[in-house]
């Protein structure tokens, strides 16, 4: 156990404890999708050589505006879709942090960053040397006092970054409307705060059964200065085929716009045309293939794991993720991590998420659900046991 332990703790983020995870039998490290395709989705992998050709035969141009209009369109963000010619599609939400890191450097601007979140976030700010403050999601759980406590929290950065729903926790400014998110808004127009938004999750928010608001037509009429950034690759099971967009505010577009092509000149049409067809699949069956699969895990893993050991933390947003905390005494999540890899069963420890203070996040792990029903059982029902036998 101890040698496990001292390889887990020389890895220095969550991607290289997913790489790592990849070779374990039971991988509940990363948040990709690694569900089976539903009946549907199986006839969209059949049709993969039509979907080639079709991609062959038209314009970039019209496979792009064809992925734009489906996902804003299914997501009720239709206010962008004005705007679709300055919606930017890249390989990958890394890639468009990548890109807003930058702009945050050129400008000399410092972040107001949320705290947990998924560490990347943090990484590639901190490697353009972007200067960070933390600001503590509970400050976003209700509209009642975020204005004021913003005033306090974030008077001293040019930028607030928010994950929404945050991953790992399931917060959410969209849980019980749009009021906590419109407050936040307001407080950045009126002190002259750059919003930046990853809504790589914001799926979740119609999988859990709600729907989006506008945000992008709430954030014009106040008349926020914005980024924000949207992906397709922890929804769907398309085997990291995938697509993330970019889309700023008017005011900042050709500055944006300048970064993103110096980055690429587009995805590939065949990934377009294949990511469409996943969405239009999910409009048609009402998320039903995707909500189906974390609603059976995310029974499971309370069945078999909530208990004396570990608590269930309930979100205020369903998201593809578990997120527990270890009620043991004198148990991290590093010892709780090493100790399950002995079972062939990888964990993520809270540390990574609590970028400021990482001993905060010793007392919690998470889970990922997106997984064949029938394999995260048997790997939850493996935690079961482990935690019965354990001994300190």
């Amino acid at each position: 156990m101890s040698v496990v332990s001292t390889r887990l703790k020389t890895k220095e983020d969550i991607t290289q404890h997913e790489i790592s995870a990849l070779k374990t039998r039971f991988n509940l490290a990363d948040a990709h999708t690694h569900q089976d395709q539903s009946l549907t989705q199986q006839k969209i992998v059949d049709s993969l050589p039509e979907l080639w050709y079709r991609a062959q035969g038209q314009t970039q141009y019209k496979s792009e505006q064809e992925f734009i209009k489906a996902f804003f369109t299914f997501h009720g963000q239709e206010h962008a879709l004005k705007r679709h010619d300055e919606i930017y599609l890249v390989y990958a939400a890394s890639v468009a942090m990548h890109i807003t890191a930058t702009y945050l450097r050129k400008r000399d601007m410092s972040v107001g960053l949320i705290e947990p979140c998924f560490d990347n976030l943090h990484d590639l700010l901190k490697h353009m040397e972007v200067p960070l403050s933390p600001l503590d999601e509970s400050l976003f759980r209700s509209a009642k006092d975020v204005y004021a406590n913003l005033q306090t929290a974030a008077a001293k950065v040019d930028a607030i970054f928010l994950v929404d729903p945050n991953n790992p926790t399931g917060t959410s400014m969209f849980a019980n409307g749009a009021q906590t998110f419109m407050e936040v808004a307001r407080y950045c127009r009126d002190h002259g705060k750059l919003l930046i938004l990853d809504f790589c999750f914001a799926a979740f928010i119609k999988t859990a059964g709600g729907s989006r608001v506008d945000a992008y037509a709430i954030l014009d009429e106040i008349g926020t200065q914005y980024i924000i950034m949207e992906d397709t690759g922890k929804t769907w099971p398309l085997q990291d085929t995938k697509c993330a967009t970019i889309m700023s505010s008017r005011a900042l577009n050709a500055d944006i716009y300048s970064i993103v092509t110096s980055v690429l000149l587009n995805v590939s049409p065949f990934i377009l045309n294949v990511v469409t067809q996943y969405i239009n699949d999910s409009s048609d069956d009402d998320f039903e293939s995707v909500r189906s699969v974390l609603d059976i895990n995310r029974e499971a893993a309370q069945k078999h794991l909530h208990g004396n050991f570990l608590k269930y933390l309930t979100p205020m947003v369903e998201t593809s993720v578990a997120w527990f905390e270890i009620l043991r005494d004198g148990v991290s999540a590093d010892d709780l991590q090493a100790y399950l890899m002995n079972y062939d069963v990888y964990v993520l420890p809270g540390k990574y998420f609590f970028w400021n203070k990482p001993q905060t996040g010793q007392k919690y792990i998470r889970l990922a659900l997106a997984r064949k029903p029938e394999e995260f059982k048997l790997a939850v029902e493996t935690i079961a046991v482990a935690l019965e036998n354990y001994h300190e």
